[in-house]
């Protein structure tokens, strides 16, 4: 798979001044605290792909979610240069990809829609990238949760200014783009209070809430897959194999001149 290190449009200071905001906000025990829902949501997820290649689109590529994956080549894209990215990094902005289409076995955007001026642009390029087959994970702020009432008053500060799109409308886009949800989930079902001692307190809403079966979780994972129109499945080689013909031993001259004697 070709890629460049460099790639798209020279983020704008808006661009990273938000990237500021939103890192300093994952450092703080609130933001620790979502990143951890986070990685339980994954852990399950994960080691379920199999492939050569996947790639975590987000705006902190030093938030590594990729783990728990068996895929040996991992790489992380940044819409910015940021201290910590290692040797697999790519400063690209998530709307203009530089890789190759259906070229990646799995792809993880990490609120990458959340922060986007275009959504939807960010899907469809995530959906070029992938092979036939391949998976998509998506990763954002749930509206309809405690998050989706706080955010309202902060609408100015990181991350609190997220779009948090619907599930429901990200499922209609992703079968425009004719992915299929395998799953969704949501979790961290606490309110986003920034009191470490507050969020034990109302550490029961955490299992109440969770039990209620209602997608009411502040962070929203939906799991797809790319499914190509047209295709004819192949047959596995074993089910197509021939059986192997035998030659058999023909009746000697000896054997047939017995047989006449005997009649």
């Amino acid at each position: 798979m070709k890629l460049s290190r460099t790639a798209g449009r020279a983020v704008s200071d808006s661009d990273a001044c938000l990237t500021n905001e939103l890192a300093d906000w994952f450092q703080s025990s609130l933001g620790q605290a979502v990143f951890a829902a986070e990685e339980a949501l994954l852990a399950d997820i994960l080691p379920q792909l199999f492939g050569y290649h996947l790639v975590q689109i987000g705006c902190l590529a030093h938030l590594d979610l990729l783990k728990h994956s068996p895929i040996p080549h991992k790489i992380h894209l940044s819409p910015k240069m940021q201290l910590g990215l290692d040797a697999h990094a790519v400063v690209a902005r998530p709307e203009e990809l530089p890789l190759q289409s259906q070229a990646l076995d799995a792809v993880l955007l990490h609120h990458a829609l959340d922060f986007s001026n275009d959504p939807h642009q960010v899907l469809r390029e995530a959906a070029r990238v992938l092979r036939p087959g391949g998976h998509l994970l998506i990763l954002g702020f749930n509206p309809l949760s405690f998050w989706g009432v706080c955010r309202w008053r902060r609408r100015e500060q990181a991350p609190w200014n997220a779009q948090a799109l619907s599930h429901h409308r990200l499922h209609d886009w992703l079968r425009l783009l004719e992915l299929t949800e395998l799953k969704s989930e949501t979790a961290f079902y606490l309110p986003l209070l920034a009191s470490e001692s507050w969020r034990a307190r109302l550490n029961f809403l955490e299992s109440w809430t969770a039990n209620s079966l209602l997608p009411s979780g502040a962070v929203l994972l939906i799991w797809a897959r790319k499914d190509v129109g047209g295709m004819t499945p192949l047959k596995p080689a074993w089910k197509t194999r021939k059986l192997i013909a035998f030659p058999l031993a023909e009746p000697t001259a000896r054997n047939k001149s017995a047989r006449g004697k005997s009649v």
